[in-house]
């Protein structure tokens, strides 16, 4: 959701846990915390996590089970009137938990929405699952005016990474989007800080538009 005195615009973030008829489990990544890790072999199971996400048990280090999270994330921002469409990137503020569910590590900072998935096999078979996003084409407010997805983009980072992230960096075209090919018995993660690229003068009002992650396995 967005607000703004003359003009606004917002999106919704949803989580989606990528279910088959397995179990599900979640691994992270050892005390360096590196942005991804092996795991061992196992029974077939995926997961997939966007923003908050639930565990019982405790940690996944601590013999912790991840669980369903229904919980829909929000990432904002609030455009003043004076800066709409002045072509100023404005950064946006998301939604959700900040720590690994591996051992509890503050792997994103304040603002950031962590992304985090698993695909494990009980073999070593050259399997990968596939990291999509689906988006409308616009936000769109109560009076049907809109924005262009496409005014959304993400940087990818972690707290104590190095090297290229796992999940990518990108912006929204609309319809369904390639985010990244994960390689099985591997955990990955990445937190993403959103941004309004604020390129053109829109009516006043809320902004909204959801969209959803998905984990596909073969």
């Amino acid at each position: 959701m967005i607000n703004v005195t003359s003009i606004g615009k917002g999106f919704k973030i949803s989580r989606l846990s990528a279910q088959f008829s397995i179990a599900m489990l979640l691994a992270y990544i050892p005390a360096a915390h590196a942005y991804t890790v092996n795991i061992a072999t196992g029974t077939k199971a995926a997961y997939l996590r966007v923003g908050d996400g639930s565990t019982t048990g405790g940690f996944y280090n601590a013999g912790g089970t991840p669980v369903d999270n229904t919980t829909v994330n929000l990432v904002s921002v609030t455009v003043p009137a004076v800066s709409v469409g002045n072509t100023v990137d404005q950064a946006m503020t998301g939604t959700g938990r900040l720590t690994s569910d591996y051992d509890g590590f503050a792997f994103c900072a304040a603002g950031q929405v962590y992304i985090g998935a698993f695909y494990r096999l009980n073999s070593t078979a050259n399997q990968s699952a596939t990291l999509r996003v689906t988006a409308p084409t616009s936000l769109t407010n109560a009076t049907g005016d809109t924005i262009p997805m496409s005014q959304i983009r993400w940087t990818s980072s972690g707290n104590g990474d190095t090297g290229a992230q796992p999940i990518p960096a990108g912006t929204f075209s609309g319809g369904t989007q390639t985010l990244a090919t994960l390689l099985r018995n591997t955990w990955n993660e990445s937190c993403h800080s959103f941004i309004y690229g604020n390129d053109a003068i829109v009516a006043a009002g809320t902004y909204n538009a959801r969209v959803t992650y998905t984990l596909s396995t073969p």
